[in-house]
C-alpha cells in the first residue's frame, strides 16, 4: 500500500535570522485536497517551495510521494504539478504553444503531447482559446492556463501556491471546480490559501499556520465546531464595559476595542446572554463560526493580516 503523498517531521527553513518555517509536522495522504491556511508571512509558500524541490530545508524530515526532494528532485519533479503564486506564462506564445513547450520539458513526444494538450484545455474550457495569444487572456483564464500546463505530465499530486488570488467571484467558483474535479479522479491536491471560504470548500483537511508553526491541524469543520462553536454573535458596546459584555455572553469570545465576538452553540442563546448582562449593546451580526474566528481564536489576529513578503 502507498505510503502518505507527504511526510513531514520538524521541517524548518530560515533565511538568515528570519525562521520562515519552524519544525513544522505533517502528513498529506494520497487522493486528498490538504490545505495550508494562515496570513501573508506565515511561511505557506516557504513550505510549497520545498515540497516543490526549488528550496532545500535547513532541518527535518521530508518525503513527497515517497522521495527526498533535496536527493532525488528530477525524479520527483516529473510526478508534481507545480503552479505558482505569479504568472509565469510565456505571455506572447499561443494557449496551445505554451502547453506543447512545457510538454517538451518531460519529454513527451509531440503527437502524444498536442494530443494531452487539447484533452486538458478542454478539461479547463480554454479549447476555443488555443490559438490565442496568452497576453488576450483574462486573468482567470491565465490561472486555468497554468492549471492545466501543470497537468501535462500527468502528476500524482498538484501544488497549488494561493490558486485564486486576484480573481473575481465566478472565475474563483471554475477554479474550484477543475480542482474538484482532480481530486476527483484520483490526483492529490495541496493549496495553500489566506481565504476561508477556499479552505472550507475545498479541503478534506488542513493545518492553520501562523508565524511558521502549526497551530491547528484538521478537518475544516470539525475544527470549527470543537474550537470555536456552530454559531457566532457580533455585538458593539462602550468599549469600558466590553470586556464585561463578553465574559457575560460566552467564555470563548474575542474583544477588539467596542467589539465584542462570542462564540457559542446558539447565536440566539448568545443574544440572551447579552440580554441578560444589564449591559447597553448594538448588534452587528448574528451568523455561522468560521474558519477565520477559529484563526482569531487561536492568534489573535485575522487570516488577512500579517506582514508581506517572503512568506
Amino acid at each position: 500500500m502507498a505510503g502518505p503523498a507527504v511526510l513531514a517531521r520538524g521541517l524548518r527553513k530560515a533565511y538568515g535570522s528570519r525562521v520562515a518555517v519552524d519544525g513544522i509536522d505533517l502528513e498529506v495522504r494520497r487522493g486528498e485536497c490538504f490545505g495550508f491556511l494562515g496570513p501573508n508571512g506565515a511561511g505557506k509558500t516557504t513550505t510549497m517551495r520545498m515540497l516543490a524541490c526549488l528550496s532545500e530545508r535547513d532541518a527535518g524530515e521530508l518525503a513527497v510521494l515517497g522521495m527526498d526532494p533535496d536527493r532525488e528532485p528530477r525524479l520527483l519533479k516529473a510526478r508534481l504539478g507545480v503552479v505558482p503564486q505569479e504568472i509565469n506564462l510565456d505571455l506572447e506564445l499561443t494557449v496551445l504553444e505554451n502547453m506543447l513547450v512545457y510538454a517538451r520539458y518531460f519529454g513527451i513526444k509531440p503527437g502524444p503531447a498536442r494530443e494531452r494538450a487539447m484533452e486538458l484545455l478542454r478539461f479547463v474550457d480554454l479549447h476555443e482559446r488555443a490559438d490565442d495569444t496568452v497576453v488576450k487572456l483574462s486573468g482567470g483564464m491565465q490561472r486555468r492556463l497554468q492549471i492545466a500546463r501543470a497537468l501535462i505530465n500527468d502528476p500524482e499530486m498538484i501544488l497549488l501556491d494561493e490558486p485564486t488570488t486576484g480573481l473575481d467571484p465566478q472565475a474563483r467558483r471554475m477554479v474550484w471546480e477543475r480542482l474538484r474535479d482532480l481530486r476527483g479522479g484520483g490526483t492529490s491536491v495541496v493549496i495553500t490559501t489566506h481565504y476561508m471560504d477556499e479552505a472550507e470548500r475545498l479541503c478534506d483537511r488542513l493545518v492553520v499556520i501562523d508565524h511558521g508553526e502549526v497551530v491547528r491541524e484538521g478537518v475544516p469543520a470539525t475544527l470549527v465546531r470543537d474550537e470555536v462553536g456552530a454559531e457566532a454573535f457580533e455585538a458593539r458596546c462602550d468599549p469600558a464595559r466590553a470586556a464585561d459584555l463578553a465574559r457575560a455572553v460566552s467564555p470563548r469570545h474575542i474583544v477588539a476595542g467596542d467589539v465584542v465576538l462570542a462564540f457559542g452553540e446558539s447565536a440566539e442563546a448568545l443574544r440572551a446572554n447579552a440580554d441578560a448582562s444589564g449591559i447597553a449593546w448594538d448588534l452587528i451580526a448574528e451568523r455561522r463560526a468560521t474558519l477565520e474566528d477559529l484563526f482569531i481564536m487561536l492568534t489573535g489576529h485575522s487570516l488577512r493580516e500579517g506582514a508581506p513578503g517572503e512568506d
